[in-house]
């Protein structure tokens, strides 16, 4: 059965035994030895081959050539592969989570689990693949820590609040990416617990990157945690210590960054030996958006397509779109943000507006992970002049539903109600996305494989989309040598045609002996044209 820790504050004259502290339950859940399920590993498959598509299709933009040329700055064997690059070009595991995560978050198109706080669980995937093909483990060894990793961010997610005190929800990332890795590679509880306080420590951070004016950061900061859990785990083996007790101390996380010395929270983890189900309470996207807005999405394209006169501004007085707290605050009118509504802002900016993507889905009659972002299409005066007629509004009924622990209830849509210039009011609503376990079109493998095969045209050759999948489709039988071969390779030419961006890693010393090679696949120039 599963069981309930509370965890509250305590004051450092108070005893507090670390078997009881939650670095610890959650140090003893990865270390626990627990068969996977049939239907998690069917599901880790499908969302390694989801990591994989969403990558492919950022390998040309800005963070993904940045990061890629920072991480073959740092040759290493045996290593880590690279997404991109041959399997034979590897770096150290902890640049590779880097570049990799950053290639797999730059599209914010995989996949999510929304609760108390929001997260995208995929981002465990890098740095635990990354440890694995430089610690050399097999397949079976790799989905046993993706699962670990899944599971502890899900059950933080579900019990902690981070954006409420505006923490990034990195914070959580940090420490269920440690614990894959310690999973993976059969670490005592003891190690793995100092490098879960370590990943924490070190990946508290405000959420500025998801307010305002947008920048690239918002696909490198869950690369950076990744990155940090592998450089923990490595302290950890080595026999460093971290900050004790890191949640519960006075002067720790939930005392200062989150609801005080006051504060409790009931955190609800699988028992010993019970399997752990929490990717099965996840998600993916069918669209490249912020997840509360994939129903938005699919709600206004078949609006477009049943009334297509509401694409035209001068038959729309106002759109209004009911919905919830996190909706309306994060990435409606409600955030106050004026960016949600420039057409000159960013991609990261446009894809955390939701009267933007309502106003282009309602036109297009679909969404596009780089057409519908483009500088032409946003700056388009007919859409312009009617996504500034959209607004929203908080409905109590839509948060409550948001925040309801029973999955046939749980909701992550709204009711749009549209005035038209000669007063007809036009309503519609949906609860979940087309593409949701409970949608209309739920994600199957084939979705996921098709998903797969769109974002990589033109990315990757036929033969190498097919040994891809192959070896995904295999994950838990792949033999060490396989699970180094996990990676995805460029087309011939495509990397070359990017210019990689050149830094500090690429500097020429002054006795004028080169330095590692800047270039990430494409040429070394100090202009980033990746496509941002």
């Amino acid at each position: 059965m599963p069981y309930t820790h509370r965890l509250r504050v305590y004051k450092s004259a108070e005893s507090l035994e670390r078997k009881d502290q939650l670095a610890w339950k959650l140090a003893e859940l990865a270390t626990d030895p627990v068969a996977p399920a049939s239907e998690v590993t069917d599901m880790v498959v499908n969302r390694v081959i989801d990591n994989a598509s969403v990558a492919a299709a950022s390998l040309v933009r800005g963070p993904g050539v940045a990061s890629r040329a920072q991480a073959v700055a740092h040759p290493y064997t045996p290593g880590s592969t690279v997404f991109g690059l041959p399997a034979d070009r590897t770096c150290s595991p902890e640049w590779a989570a880097w570049a990799n995560g950053v290639a797999v978050r730059e599209l914010d198109f995989h996949d999510t689990f929304l609760a108390a706080e929001y997260s995208h669980p995929g981002d465990n995937i890098p740095p635990v693949l990354a440890v694995a093909q430089h610690a050399g483990v097999d397949g079976a060894a790799l989905l046993r820590g993706i699962i670990t990793g899944y599971e502890i961010q899900v059950d933080l997610v579900k019990a902690i609040s981070l954006h409420k005190h505006k923490i990034d929800h990195v914070a959580h990332l940090g420490p269920s990416a440690a614990a894959g890795i310690g999973t993976m590679l059969g670490l005592d509880t003891e190690t793995v617990f100092q490098a879960i306080g370590q990943a924490l420590h070190t990946t508290t951070a405000t959420r500025q990157s998801r307010k305002g004016q947008i920048s690239t950061w918002k696909a490198h900061a869950p690369a950076f945690a990744g990155k940090l859990a592998v450089e923990a785990v490595d302290r950890a083996m080595r026999g460093q210590t971290s900050p004790e007790p890191i949640y519960e101390g006075e002067d720790g996380v939930v005392a200062w960054l989150l609801d005080g010395p006051d504060a409790a929270y009931d955190v609800v983890l699988p028992g010993a030996g019970e399997p752990r189900t929490g990717i099965l309470d996840t998600y993916t996207k069918e669209h490249s958006a912020e997840y509360q807005a994939q129903a938005v999405i699919d709600l206004a394209r078949a609006l477009g397509g049943e009334r297509p006169d509401l694409r035209d501004p001068a038959n729309v007085e106002s759109i209004v779109l009911h919905t919830s707290h996190h909706t309306h605050y994060v990435i409606g009118s409600g955030a106050n943000d004026p960016q949600k509504y420039d057409p000159t802002a960013s991609r990261e900016t446009l894809d955390h507006s939701v009267p933007y993507i309502f106003a282009v889905a309602l036109q297009d009659g679909g969404w596009h992970h780089v057409d519908s972002y483009a500088p032409q299409r946003a700056q388009r005066p007919d859409t312009v002049e009617l996504w500034r007629k959209v607004t929203t509004t908080e409905d109590p009924e839509w948060t409550r539903r948001y925040h309801s622990t029973d999955p046939a209830e749980k909701a992550f849509g709204g009711r749009v109600e549209i005035t038209t210039a000669s007063g007809e009011t036009v309503t519609r609503e949906i609860a979940v996305a087309d593409a949701h376990p409970l949608g209309a079109r739920p994600f199957a493998r084939e979705n996921y494989v098709a998903k797969f095969r769109t974002l990589t045209e033109g990315v990757l050759e036929e033969a190498e989309i097919a040994r891809f999948l192959d070896l995904a489709e295999r994950l838990p039988e792949l033999t060490p040598a396989e699970v180094r071969e996990l990676t995805i390779v460029a087309r011939p030419g495509l990397l070359d045609e990017v210019p990689a961006p050149r830094g500090l890693f690429d500097m020429v010393p002054r006795d004028g002996t080169p330095a590692a090679a800047g270039a990430a696949g494409g040429r070394a120039t100090a202009t980033n044209a990746g496509g941002r």
